[in-house]
């Protein structure tokens, strides 16, 4: 099959990132790692805002520290889950990046602008129906306006991708070092708290270094990815396992720079799992998952709140021993069914031709001439 034309790639603007489209067959074994790592960091986002959204909150009466267990479990990961996310995007970012203003400017950064304005509006008018739901939404017009500006709302992915291209664009010319100290200067401010980050700004604030990171250092990225064994899985899982002890012990998850350095050990490991899984039949999964995650990062936040408005109470009414059972496996079961709803919901919109909320609109021929020099 051949590529796509750069033209069409840039029409179809976030899709060349979020679906790997520029890998040839021949370069699958190559980037596989990378949509494995993706497929998993999408579904550890869905199952941390289970946890932490809807799994928390109901009332467990089961004598057993199981809601503790499972909200530990995921705390562990954060170092883990968005930095290694933006890593990978650094990393398919660096040919688009290569391309002139004028098309990384629609294909990349208004596209992604466009999708957040989009989705942002869909998720403020659904999470009105749920009141109780604990996630930012706007209640008025003014933070509406605010959420789209300066304080982005759990879409903040989306909102960091278009500024991240913007700012990466813009510094694209200068020695890395120049651009990536400051960055982890900031990453490591706002990882302290010296900084505001009312809303999501403080991962907009601390993950521009670990995009920095994929895009400068893609080739050691693939030679790390490349030359992963089971030995160095194992060495870089403890590595993390005993940076997050000492980062506990120490009550350092605030001391300056600390956050950073668990974070880089964090994607260290993360690369290394992603090659050493992506050998298998799980890592084939995880790398088609890879390959759409758009649709579920957009789509998962209404539809577990719409299941939280359904579950919470009736899960919390259950007896002792049917809750206990309930209680060991529900956030795995319900981030699986809140991942399989969502690319349900993305089939059915795709089938009404509603692609328009995956993709900016292209222009119509007329007005493209029209603007053409």
């Amino acid at each position: 099959m051949p590529l796509l034309s750069p033209r069409l790639a840039d029409r179809r603007g976030a899709s060349t990132l979020w679906v790997s489209s520029w890998a040839t067959s021949a370069e699958s074994s190559r980037v596989a790692w990378a949509d494995t790592a993706k497929g998993a960091c999408i579904l550890l986002v869905v199952a941390w805002h289970v946890i932490v959204k809807d799994y928390l909150l109901v009332s467990w009466h089961i004598g057993l520290p199981l809601p503790g267990v499972w909200g530990t479990f995921g705390e562990q990961l954060l170092p883990l889950r968005m930095p290694l996310f933006f890593t990978i995007s650094g990393i398919f970012a660096s040919s688009a990046l290569a391309r002139p203003w004028r098309v990384v400017a629609r294909g990349r950064i208004a596209t992604f602008l466009y999708l957040y304005a989009v989705w942002l509006l869909v998720h403020t008018a659904v999470l009105a129906l749920v009141p109780d739901f604990p996630t930012a939404r706007a209640h008025s017009p003014l933070e509406l306006v605010e959420q789209l500006t300066i304080t982005p709302s759990n879409l903040w992915y989306l909102y960091a991708l278009a500024i991240y291209f913007a700012f990466a664009k813009a510094v694209r010319r200068l020695p890395p070092l120049v651009v990536l100290v400051p960055a982890a200067v900031l990453s490591a401010v706002a990882a302290a708290g010296l900084v505001p980050t009312p809303g999501d700004r403080g991962g907009f604030y601390q993950n521009l270094v670990f995009f920095l990171a994929g895009l400068y250092f893609r080739p050691r990225l693939e030679s790390l990815a490349a030359t992963a064994t089971p030995r160095r899985l194992w060495l870089t899982g403890l590595a993390y396992v005993g940076a997050l002890a000492v980062m506990a012990a120490l009550g350092a998850s605030e001391w300056f720079g600390v956050w950073l350095v668990v974070s880089a050990v964090a994607v260290v490991f993360g690369v290394t799992a992603a090659a050493c899984v992506a050998r298998s039949a799980l890592g084939t999964r995880l790398a088609r998952l890879g390959r759409i995650t758009l649709p579920i990062y957009v789509i998962h936040m209404p539809v577990l709140a719409l299941l939280h408005l359904l579950l919470v109470g009736l899960v919390s009414s259950l007896g002792g021993g049917a809750q206990l059972v309930v209680a060991l496996f529900y956030p795995a079961v319900l981030t699986a069914v809140v991942v399989v709803l969502s690319l349900a919901i993305h089939r059915g919109l795709t089938a009404v031709r509603a692609r328009w909320l995956f993709a900016l609109p292209s222009l119509p021929l007329r007005l493209r001439l029209g603007a053409a020099p």
